[in-house]
């Protein structure tokens, strides 16, 4: 499997809104209002770029509810997605 770089769309509590930031460096890359706008329209997918990314959608009050991986072809055989 290639190394990809693994991302997390958040709730901002201060802020409000969805944040997308990349894990380990905590950088921000994008803000969302809501996180159904974060899901919609391939705009993660445009955001990461060609080197894509393994992005996890976390819940308002903890846990994650998704897991995506853009490009799909560098999604792991082996898992169940």
């Amino acid at each position: 499997m290639a190394n990809l770089k693994k991302f997390t769309v958040s709730k901002n509590k201060q802020k409000g809104g969805w944040d997308l930031r990349q894990n380990g460096t905590k950088r921000l890359v994008h803000h969302f209002l809501t996180k159904d706008n974060a899901k919609k329209g391939g705009v993660v997918k445009k955001l990461l770029g060609k080197p894509g990314g393994s992005v996890r959608f976390e819940k308002e009050h903890g846990g994650f509810d998704e897991e995506r991986t853009y490009s799909r072809k560098k999604d792991p055989q082996r898992s169940k997605g």
